[in-house]
């Protein structure tokens, strides 16, 4: 990788890096990815992962050199073959199709996308239309579509709440793609608690603490960076959000895979460089990116403080004991 200008590394100031706490793996995708590890060592490869188990292409690499596949559809996984279903979660139609084809199956949705798909169950019981706040096509909204009975809409603007053609005082209620986060989802629940006179919604609380929590870090950070970069995928949700967040609050902000997609003109004029990592993105790509800018300029790296994270999720029966 050249520097900038070729000016001998050691003669240009010192960089700063500044991560941001937390950052990187969530419980949800830490559960996922040992479920899928154990399952191997169970069962020996290949084991089939419906999707991919996380939207990260290094941590889908990696479990591909083990012996995991990654199919799209129920039908490319071979009779008796163990199948997993992804931390996005699925919908009924899938798990009916594993069902019918006797597929043993291991479920690694994140339990905080099942919570989600139990208070739509219970909102529909209530005899509520449910309102599903989230990314259109994204395979956690497809999944929670086709896991609550009866009429869901999904939104995704203010200006999808206007739209709505439900009477204003039919009995309603939301739920939220996990990935999403009190920020991003506070001015389309006021525009639905505006519109009808009978809403439910889950407590704040119940919003992905992880979503919640990087999308806080990455504001402070911003306030003591001159660039941003995010490690994470194209394809993650959360990790778009992270830089989004960035530019919105004025500064370069790149979305990265790793260390190679580092361009050293992004570091012209720069003396601080904030680092995080969406929910999918493991420590070790976030040190690809660190050891990039150590081949550009003499680099200082300092860690905010934040919250400290010690959430673990219960492994599913089938592989627990591995």
């Amino acid at each position: 990788m050249r520097k900038p200008d070729d000016t001998p590394r050691t003669q240009l100031r010192p960089l700063n890096v500044v991560l941001a706490q937390p950052r990187g793996f969530c419980a949800g995708v830490v559960r996922a990815i040992d479920i899928v590890e154990r399952a191997l060592k169970k069962y020996g490869p290949p084991v089939y992962v419906r999707h991919e188990i996380v939207h990260n292409k290094f941590v889908v690499e990696s479990l591909k050199a083990k012996g995991a596949r990654f199919v799209e559809d129920v039908d490319e996984i071979p009779d008796g073959a163990v199948a997993i279903f992804s931390a996005h979660g699925v919908s009924k139609n899938v798990e009916r199709e594993a069902a019918e084809r006797n597929l043993p199956v291991i479920d690694a949705t994140c339990p905080l996308v099942t919570k989600v798909h139990n208070q739509g169950k219970r909102y529909v019981g209530q005899g509520r239309t449910v309102i599903l706040i989230g990314h259109a096509g994204h395979p956690e909204v497809e999944g929670t579509m086709g896991q609550i009975p009866g009429t869901v809409v999904l939104v995704q603007t203010v200006a999808d709440v206007e739209k709505l053609e439900i009477p204003i005082d039919a009995p309603v209620a939301y739920v939220t793609q996990t990935t999403l986060s009190v920020d991003d989802t506070r001015d389309i629940i006021a525009a639905l608690t505006r519109k009808f006179t009978d809403i439910q919604g889950p407590d704040t609380r119940d919003i992905c603490y992880a979503t919640q929590n990087r999308q806080s870090a990455v504001r402070d950070l911003c306030k003591h960076a001159d660039l941003l970069l995010v490690v994470g995928a194209t394809n993650s949700s959360n990790s778009n959000r992270l830089r989004e967040i960035g530019e919105e609050v004025g500064i370069p902000s790149y979305l990265i895979a790793d260390g190679s997609e580092l361009d050293p003109a992004w570091l012209e004029g720069v003396e601080t460089v904030g680092i995080t990592a969406g929910a999918s993105a493991p420590e070790v790509l976030v040190n690809d990116v660190i050891d990039a800018l150590r081949q550009l300029r003499v680099v200082d790296v300092t860690t905010l403080p934040g919250r400290e994270e010690n959430i673990t999720f219960r492994l599913p029966a089938e592989v627990a004991s591995v």
